[in-house]
């Protein structure tokens, strides 16, 4: 009965901190809106602050009335039955978790869940009408929508599922290569060619002085296959998610060189993604599909519901038996907190989604331009890397040396192409 009492007092908890969640992208979009220059309302919130600037457009625009209309149900879903893609990672727990936890019949949806191997599997069948949504690494709408790599289809980022959670795991036998300047000629694997995990990955080389596509080898492993590969000797090591740098280590395969929040502290990783006309087509139906994921995002934030969560998920038989909460090993003799990091975003900004310089992810200069639909706001020092400072740098500033004092600044041609 207790139990109950508990889950029933952090679905509650979940639902108002998902519904501030909610009201804080609508006074985002306000701001966005009558301040649309990147750097000006930047400038703006840093001068003033965003009480004082709402405060006095709430003048001006029914600001109070606008968040009770998002948060209003409109009316009954247009398609209740959905199915949504996710790769089995700890990074898709809030989509896995609405489940098992109710956060979707409770906005009148019934949703399966089709378990995915890895992230190009997920887009084709994003493209192809098989999913009607997806758990997605948080550049790949922004890819699609540019047509990076697949046929364009505008696709957005309804919500940044987590942040951090990443890891660099090094095979067993680089022990004594804790110098990335060491790497030079090595195997690395990543998820996906537009993942934070390949930017990264190159962003930490390159400031260790090894050229990211000349001195290292960069390979597309689904991350349910990373752990064989390591131990076939086919790759040297990888960027990748959770549970497989724990798989790593307890199968003494391995061992993690680096926590990616050591890289980037805040940094993006997974999102949920869908397309634009489904979107059109079924605008009750995303409303509730989102307000589902914003509470079940919330609630896997809270650190004292992650037992609960590990659980849950265990038992839906999706993660199965790499769910884990306590500290874990690293593989070099001691025990680190490597958390899951749940953080709901929900307001994607190309800065978060592409992140690093452009160059090193290799975007065209005429994609640039296709930015701009998706450009969102952030007055959170955690959206640049090491709280970076408003001043921006040229790409070529980039990987010259690396510091853990030195902010890591983002290129200008993201925030303002």
């Amino acid at each position: 009965m207790a139990s109950n009492e508990t889950s029933k007092e952090a679905a509650q908890s979940a639902a108002d901190s998902a519904e501030s969640t909610i009201e804080r992208q609508v006074e985002n979009a306000v701001l966005r809106s009558v301040f649309p220059a990147v750097r000006t309302r930047r400038e703006l919130l840093k001068a003033v602050g965003a009480g004082a600037v709402l405060s006095s457009l709430s003048n001006l625009f029914p600001l109070g009335a606008a968040k009770a209309l998002a948060l209003e149900k409109a009316g009954p879903p247009e398609k209740k039955e959905l199915t949504i893609g996710f790769v089995p990672i700890t990074c898709g727990a809030p989509i896995i978790l609405a489940g098992p936890m109710g956060f979707y019949a409770a906005e009148g949806l019934k949703v399966s869940l089709a378990k995915t191997a890895g992230w190009a599997l997920i887009r084709d069948k994003l493209l192809n009408r098989e999913l009607d949504a997806s758990h997605m690494l948080s550049p790949m709408p922004l890819a699609i929508s540019l047509g990076l790599g697949s046929r364009q289809d505008p696709t957005y980022v309804a919500a940044i599922e987590n942040i951090n959670g990443q890891a660099i795991t090094l095979h067993a036998k680089h022990r004594d290569k804790r110098d990335p300047k060491l790497w030079k000629g090595m195997k690395f694997a990543v998820p996906f060619d537009y993942s934070m995990h390949n930017l990264l990955l190159r962003y930490y080389v390159a400031e260790h002085g090894l050229h990211p596509d000349q001195d290292i080898e960069i390979r597309i492993v689904p991350p349910p296959e990373m752990v064989a590969n390591l131990r076939a000797g086919n790759i040297d090591g990888y960027l990748g998610p959770e549970p497989f740098n724990q798989r790593a280590v307890y199968e003494e395969v391995g061992f993690i060189h680096l926590l990616s929040k050591e890289i980037w502290d805040g940094h993006p990783c997974c999102a949920f993604g869908i397309r634009d006309e489904f979107i059109k087509q079924n605008p009750n139906t995303f409303a509730a599909l989102f307000r589902a994921i914003a509470r079940a995002t919330a609630f896997a934030h809270k650190e004292e519901n992650r037992k609960e969560i590990a659980k849950a998920i265990a038992a839906h038989r999706t993660l199965r038996r790499w769910t884990r909460s306590d500290p874990q090993r690293s593989g070099t003799g001691r025990l680190r907190s490597l958390p899951l990091s749940i953080d709901g975003g929900l307001d994607p900004d190309p800065a978060q989604a592409l992140g690093l310089p452009q160059r090193r992810c290799r975007l065209p200069p005429s994609r640039r331009e296709g930015l701009s639909r998706h450009r969102g706001s952030s007055t959170n020092d955690r959206s640049r890397p090491h709280g970076a400072k408003a001043e921006l740098r040229a790409p070529h500033d980039h990987g010259k040396t690396l510091r853990p004092d030195q902010p890591r600044c983002l290129p200008i041609e993201l925030l303002d192409p």
